[in-house]
This record gives C-alpha cells, structure tokens and sequence, in this order.
C-alpha cells in the first residue's frame, strides 16, 4: 500500500511539471448556459500532424479529471499506453441535475437529458473541430456518473468503445439492461467495473450482482474485466482502478514484454517480423490510429530474428528502422548488427563508427556503439 501511495504521488508530480491542464469554456445550448471544461493534450502535441488521439472524457472532472491525466501522462511517457487527449467536464455545482433520471423509465430527464443530449451534439463535435481527436473514445465515471456513462451504450451506435465504471451507483433494472446490451454488441467494447472491500455496502451489493450477472454474458466483442479491491474504500479504489482500466484497455497497444517475447514471438507460425507487422496492423484497425514503431519492439524482434537465424527478417527490420529513424543510432547499429550476421565485418565496423554521429536512442548511445567498434574491430584483427 505504501508502494502504491508513492506511486501515485509520482504521477501527480509528473502531471505537474509537465502536463497542465488547459482551462476552456463551452456555451451550450442544451444546458442553456456555459459549462467549464479542463482539457489535458500530450506532450509534444502538434495541431499540424496527421495523426490523432485516442479522446478520455472524465464526468465529475471536478476531481477525477486529475488522477486521470495523471496516469495517461506517466503511462504514455513510457510508452505503456498512447498518448491521449483527456476532457474533463466540471460538474460540482450541476451533478445532481446532470445525472438525474425519471423514477419511473429510470432514463435520463429534464436536466439529465439535456446533458446526455449536450454529450453527443455539442462536447463532441467541439473536441473534434479544435483538436486531433480520435474516434476511439472513451468514458470514465464515479458514484453516480458512472451510473451515467452506461446510457451512451443504449444507442444504436455507442458513442464510445470503452467504459470505465468506478464505484458505480445503478440506477434501478440498469443491472439487467446492461446485460442485454452487452450480450448483443457488434463492435469490439470495453467494460471495465471496480468495487472495493470498504466500499459504500449499499453500493457494494449492487456492483458485485452486477458482475456475476457481467460475467456470464458470451460475447466476444465484450471486453470486461471487474476489479474488488481489498482495503479500498469509496474514494480510495478510484486510484487503484484507473491504472487497472487503463492496462486493461490498451493491452493490445503495450511493448512486447517477455511473456509476449517467450509466448508468441518464438511460437508465431511466420518470421519475428512478420509478428511485428501484425502487431502494427491490428492495433491500427483496433484503435483506428497508427502507433509509431518504438525501440522496445525493434529490440524484441531483432532478437528473435537472431535467435532463429532469421537473416531475410533482421533484414526488413533494419530497413524498417532506417526509414523511421533515419538520425538515430539505432539505424546504424542494426545495419551494422545485419553486416555482422551476414559475416561482413568490415561493413559493420562502417556503420557502427558512422552511427557516431547520428543522435542516441532510448537504449543505444556512444558507449554502445564504441563498444560495438571495438568488438568488431578485435574480429577484424583475429
């Protein structure tokens, strides 16, 4: 618990220095007045690229929105997850008129319709005319907006594929609506649903009937994982289950690590870098954006590549890696690692003293590449 405490003082603290929140102000139409809105964008982002965002919107962002864009700051920083944009929409003065629903249909009413109605038709399309918003979305909510964020699911198209439901206080028969909604989901979708030991036992109840009914639904567009944490109360469970949701979310997304490395790499049917493409692809079409080649995956494949002898796909990742990083390092020492394969010393010591010159990666710099020099040069002399 001390570990996780400090931890989650480290995201703050990175959150901090590096990730601040823009302040901005809507006028809605729905809500027939202004609602503020707390905006956090990646780091480096840059309104001129192509490329987009995976788009968080965070109700009761009055508090939540914080811990959040905490962790997609610190996360994204080490490349665990991508970078995201975060909306946090401030409701301390409206809360319980934006989740109200009718006692009787248990749907959004009055002031709750005009918010579920603002969601779609002016928070939206707001984010993605000013912002390089993506159109994998996803929703966080707390107590009661997290009740709330099931409504987006009842529509014929949900306006998000993942939903992160914190502690949630159910409306009533939302337990078995949610089940037949779930059951016939045509779109791959993430559900993700925490309690704690000390949670509000009112709550508690409800959430854990909740799951057991989840649990049974057969569908493998639904994505679900359910979370009951020990020695977390209400409030305390919100910084245990955000991390959770987001590794569960982003799984896909994550380096290759050494269960990934052990499991699949060595036991995929085609090359390593095959293996790499279709990692590539498949979170393309999963989360609809590209994600960018990372040194961790290059080093993975490199070495499966060499482990089996594999000289035709060491050979496409060291092209691959040219084109991406064209002045980095890691250009001429995996050109340099190919001629080395391939028995061609001379033409690897050329590109290790070349690679001097070139600007240090996340794993390789001078030192590495001297070293590299050095060995080769001791071959050469041999």
């Amino acid at each position: 618990m001390k570990n996780f405490y400090l931890l989650l003082i480290s995201f703050f603290f990175v959150y901090n220095l590096q990730a601040q929140a823009i302040y901005k102000t809507i006028d809605s139409y729905k809500l027939e007045g202004k609602r503020e809105l707390k905006i956090q964008l990646p780091r480096n982002y840059d309104p001129e690229e192509k490329r987009t965002y995976p788009l968080i919107i965070v109700l009761d962002g009055d508090y939540l929105f914080e811990p959040i864009a905490g962790n997609i700051d610190y996360q994204s920083y080490w490349e665990d997850i991508p970078d995201c944009i975060v909306v946090g929409i401030k409701q301390g003065t409206t809360r319980n008129d934006d989740f109200f629903y009718d006692d009787e249909s248990f749907f959004p009413a009055h002031e709750g319709a005009a918010f579920y109605e603002f969601m779609a038709a002016e928070l939206l399309p707001y984010i993605e005319d000013n912002y390089k918003a993506s159109n994998f979305r996803i929703i966080v909510g707390h107590d009661l907006s997290a009740n709330f964020i099931n409504y987006y699911l009842f529509k014929n198209e949900p306006l998000f594929r993942a939903y992160v439901a914190l502690s949630p206080d159910f409306a009533p028969e939302m337990k078995d609506r949610l089940k037949q909604r779930l059951e016939i989901l045509q779109q791959e979708t993430f559900y993700y649903l925490a309690t704690g030991d000390a949670d509000l036992k009112s709550l508690r109840s409800s959430i854990i009937e909740s799951d057991s009914i989840i649990s049974t639904i057969e569908n493998e567009k639904l994505l679900y994982t359910f979370d009951d944490f020990e020695d977390a109360n209400h409030y305390g469970l919100v910084g245990r289950g955000i991390p959770k949701a987001l590794n569960q979310i982003f799984g896909l997304f994550k380096p290759i690590n050494a269960k990934e490395y052990k499991e699949k790499v060595l036991t995929y049917e085609g090359s390593p870098y095959e293996y790499l493409v279709k990692k590539y692809e498949d979170i393309e079409y999963f989360y609809g954006f590209e994600k960018k080649l990372i040194e961790n995956d290059i080093r993975a494949i490199a070495a499966a590549s060499n482990k089996k002898d594999d000289l035709e796909s060491l050979e496409k990742l060291t092209k691959l890696v040219k084109k991406n990083f064209p002045k980095s390092m890691l250009s001429s020492y995996y050109s340099g690692m190919l001629y080395e394969k391939e028995g061609n010393l001379r033409k690897a010591l050329i590109q290790y003293k070349s690679g001097l010159l070139l600007q240090p990666s996340q794993f390789i710099d001078k030192e590495i590449m001297l070293e590299k020099m050095y060995d080769t040069q001791e071959a050469l002399n041999d």
